[in-house]
This record gives structure tokens, sequence and C-alpha cells, in this order.
């Protein structure tokens, strides 16, 4: 037979080679009743809105309300994000997520040195009251749900810039609804160690948690996003994510226990933010589990009264790290699966990636294309009628028990260790970490794990182009940007900039809660590098953690 022949007839009878799930789960060809056979369905799994809520939070799921499906944007100017985010809420978007540029996520001013060439790249600038004025403009912030993305220590500063602008529209702190990625350890990974050492990140976290639930009762105060970040950060398996997860939120849940909270004042509007993948049925599994040891863990470990308090609400972001640029339009088609993977899953709310997310930030059609495929999963499937559609499969249901078991064994190899911080100042998450991307890299490179136009069907590179372009800030964005800041320096009310400022060192060096006296400095247009140098230098790290700049005050 000639080789095209054999080639032919090897396609014919191809079948899979990697009898895995993502995470390298090993799968059997079938299951039947007796790989459930020790799973309890009244114990184990229940009918949604039921302890230990494996099914869901609510008992009739979607039926009584969709999830909320969000969009992520924002670049160049703070203006220039206002308008795209006008954009995506008439395209029927139901609510927003604010990013920042990676300058603001550091702490660090736009006229920073090292923050050349990075301002408002990836989210607008978020410097000032300025600035956070300017991104929200128009918008309703006391109706709409908005999410602030900034898992990092500065996350304090841009939370009290969002409070001082509601404040100066009229707006209660108490009418304000959503969410704040109030998670400043995953930013000692996926920012900087320098930036977020883990006890100020802890710090950072816990005092939010703490002035959330005494003045925002609309407001979600626990919301971690170690679960999506750590895994994007090192291709981790689901058990990793979930253990990590929940580690840090552990860590968090400890440290305002430890303030004189009880767990019910906070944990029923708790919250986590983690990925949903292409493995349709790992990642449906894997948000089961994820609901049933939060359930467990607050019922068995803190003792927590209030029923709410067990019912863990998912905001999911489909998967960034599964997109590829070769081809990037197949990315359409995997953000779809990854959607469907979390509607299966019974999240609340879910936020997508991207098609040229893997090139570029994403274009105004890139960003409507992963809305429409919600709104079409939403309104075309039928996947939502029905609550946890999936259950009493013998795979899922197995599948599920699977990545609690290993998932909790992990947990528990953390809690051995003295808990998450300890974990990971301890170098082991780190390498742990590196560890999964080593062996994940080498998986592709062998074609072990096939990725659809990168390692096997294959096109010329001049066929892989984005059909829209890509997304390019332009240079006279960031100087635009620059000029405002130096000429707010210039302009404020000195007097009143160094009176909060100094009254933000003095109550940081007596360990009172931060967001108080920042909403001070903010009001006063301090800007986020002149804040977060004031409380890193006051809690005892360097003023800048780059070693470019001192304290002016």
């Amino acid at each position: 037979m000639s080789m095209e022949t054999d080639r032919i007839t090897e396609a014919f009878y191809e079948k899979p080679k990697r009898i895995v799930t993502w995470s390298g789960i090993p799968v059997k060809e079938i299951y039947t009743p007796k790989d459930i056979e020790g799973i309890d369905y009244t114990n184990d799994i229940a009918d949604a809105g039921n302890y230990p809520f494996t099914r869901g939070i609510h008992p009739n799921m979607y039926r009584g309300r969709l999830w909320t499906k969000r969009a992520e944007w924002g670049y160049g100017s703070a203006e220039d994000s206002n308008l795209l985010f006008k954009t995506l809420l008439k395209e029927g978007a139901t609510g927003i997520t604010i990013y920042r540029d990676l300058p603001s996520g550091l702490g660090i001013d736009s006229d920073h040195p090292l923050a050349r060439g990075e301002v408002g790249e990836c989210g607008p600038p978020l410097c000032s009251l300025e600035d956070m004025e300017a991104v929200t403009e128009d918008l309703p912030l006391d109706k709409l749900s908005v999410t602030i993305a900034c898992a990092s220590s500065p996350s304090l500063v841009i939370l009290a810039q969002y409070l001082a602008t509601a404040e100066r529209r009229g707006i209660s702190q108490s009418n304000l609804r959503g969410t704040l990625t109030n998670d400043a350890i995953v930013g000692h990974f996926c920012y900087s160690p320098v930036v977020n050492p883990v006890n100020l990140a802890v710090k950072v976290s816990t005092d939010i948690i703490e002035y959330c639930v005494k003045n925002m009762p609309l407001w979600n105060p626990l919301y971690v996003s170690s679960f999506y970040n750590l895994r994007e950060a090192g291709a981790l398996t689901a058990p990793q994510e979930l253990a990590f997860g929940l580690g840090v939120a552990l860590t968090y849940i400890e440290g305002v226990l430890d303030r004189g909270l009880k767990i019910d004042d906070f944990a029923p509007k708790a919250s986590v933010y983690a990925q949903a993948g292409i493995d349709i049925f790992e990642e449906a599994a894997k948000l089961r589990a994820l609901r049933k040891m939060w359930a467990k863990i607050m019922r068995e470990r803190f003792d927590a009264k209030d029923p709410r308090s067990y019912r863990l609400r998912i905001a999911i972001q489909t998967t960034g790290s599964q997109l590829v640029p070769q081809q990037p339009q197949n990315n359409i088609i995997r953000i779809a699966y990854q959607q469907l993977a979390a509607v299966l899953g019974g999240v609340q709310s879910l936020t997508s990636s991207t098609y040229d997310e893997a090139i570029s930030v994403p274009t105004k059609e890139a960003q409507v294309s992963a809305l429409r495929s919600q709104q079409i999963l939403a309104y075309e499937t039928s996947v939502p009628l029905v609550v946890d559609p999936l259950a009493g499969s013998y795979y899922i249901e197995w599948l599920t028990n699977e990545i609690e078991n290993e998932a909790t064994k992990i947990l528990e190899e953390i809690d051995a260790m003295g808990g998450m911080a300890k974990a990971i100042e301890s170098g082991w998450v780190e390498r742990q970490i590196v560890e999964a991307s080593f062996k994940y890299q080498r998986e592709t490179e062998s074609g072990e794990r096939i990725l659809v136009g990168q390692n096997r069907f294959v096109s010329p590179p001049e066929e892989d182009v984005l059909p829209g372009g890509v997304v390019r800030v332009l240079p006279e964005v960031e100087e635009r940007q620059i000029t405002k800041v130096k000429e707010l320096k210039q302009k404020r009310d000195h007097q009143r900039v160094k009176k909060a400022i100094g009254d933000l060192r003095v109550r940081a060096e007596a360990g009172e809660n931060l967001l108080p006296p920042i909403i001070e400095c903010v009001k006063a247009y301090a800007t986020i590098g002149e804040i977060m140098g004031t409380v890193r230098e006051s809690l005892g790290y360097s003023y800048d953690p780059f070693g470019e700049r001192k304290s002016g005050f």
C-alpha cells in the first residue's frame, strides 16, 4: 500500500491514545453501578439546594435565575475602558469585570520608571480616584453587579477608589453589589512575591473581609481566586486546584476568626473564582466536588450554624491557558466547551476568555463572540432547563468522588505543614506548580497530549492569523496617562494628602484595619503608589518593592 493509503487506513481506525482525564486521572472504558456502590445519595449527593450541595446551591438552579454572563474588558485609558463596558452592557452582558493594568496591580504609579511600556496594556490604569471615576462614569453602580479584578495587595486601594467614587455620586456603600477578587496571596505567584509577601497579603485580605462584613451587606467579602490563578500559573490538576484554593481560603477564614468575627458573619456570602476547562466531565465533576468539600469544611471544621454558610457560590472563567495562538478561531469552539462544562457544573457567574487571548487583549469582535456563545448556551441548547443533568451518571458520580478524595489528601498535606501560608513560605507550593508545568510541557512537546493546530493538524504560520487583527495600545495613551498623573500630583491639596498619608501611617503601625484611612487617602487624591508605599513601609517592608522611589511624605 502507498503511504497515503496507510495514512487513510490509520485515520479510519484511530482511537484515543491518552486514556486519562485532562488532569491525568486514569479512566476505565465503562462505568457501572459497582463503581458507585460506596456513594450514598442522601449524604454524599442529595437534591440541589440540600446539604452537601453537590448538585447545586439552589433547588431550581437556572430555572430560578440564569448565571451572570460577565465580560472582562479594559485596556488603554480609563475613558477607553468605560466606553467598552457600555458597549458590552448594550450587547446583553449582565455584569462587568473591571481589570487594571500591570503597574496598578503591582501598586506602582503610571509615572514609575518600571511602568514604562505596561500602562494600559492589560487593563485601564487605576492610579488614582480620577481614573476610577473615569472607568465607571455613567455606570449605574447601585444597580450593576461589578467584579473588581486585582488579586494582589493593591486591591485594598482599588476597592477604596471604588467606594470613594460611589460616595461622590451619593451612593451608599450598603447599596453596592459586587465582588472584589480579594485574594492577595495569589499575587505572590501571579504578580510578584516582592509586592505580595505572604504576611502582607493575609493582612490585606482579612482587612477587606472585616470591613465589608461591617459596612457592605450586599458585597461579597470573601472571594478567592487562587483556584483559577494558580491553575493558570502551572497547569495544575483539578484536585490540586481545589486543594490549593481551599488552602488559601482557610488561611483568610482563620485570620478573620482570630479577629473575633464568627464564621456565619461572612461565610454565607463567600464565593470563589475557579476554572472551567475543556474536559467537560472532569470540570463538571470538579465543581460538584468543590461544593461538597466546602459544605463539609463549614459544618465539620468551623461548626457553622447558618445553612447559607454551607452553600458556596462559584464564579468561573473559562481557561485561558488552554487556548492556543495557532488557528485562533478554533478557540471559539474550545471556549464553548468550557462554558458548557461550567454550566453543567452549576456555576453562578461565568466570564469568558476570548479566542484572541493567546495573542492579544480582546478585540470587540472577540468579546462579543464570547458573550454570544454564552447566550446561545443559555437560550438555545436547553441545558439550563434541568438541574444538574449529569447527576446519576456512573462516571460523573465516580469522578466527583475521585476528585474530592484526591483534593482532600492534598489539603490534609497542606494542613500538616501548618497551613497554606507555611506551605508557600517553605517553597512546597512553588515546587508543585513548577512540576505540573514541566509535566504539561513535556506531554505537549512529545505529542502525548494533542493540541489541535499546535502539535497536530497544523497550518502554515502565515495562515495562523486573527481575522480582525490584534489590539495595540497606542504609545500616546501611556504618555497622556503619565502626564495626567504628574499634573494630579501638582494640582491636588498637598496638605490634605500629607495629613491623610500621615494618619494612614499611624494607624497601619498600630495594626488597625487599613481600609478606612486608605479611603481618606484616596479622597485626597493620593496615588496607588503613595498609599501602598506607606502601607509597606509602616509594616516593615521597603517603600517601593522595586527600589526606585522613596516616600515624599
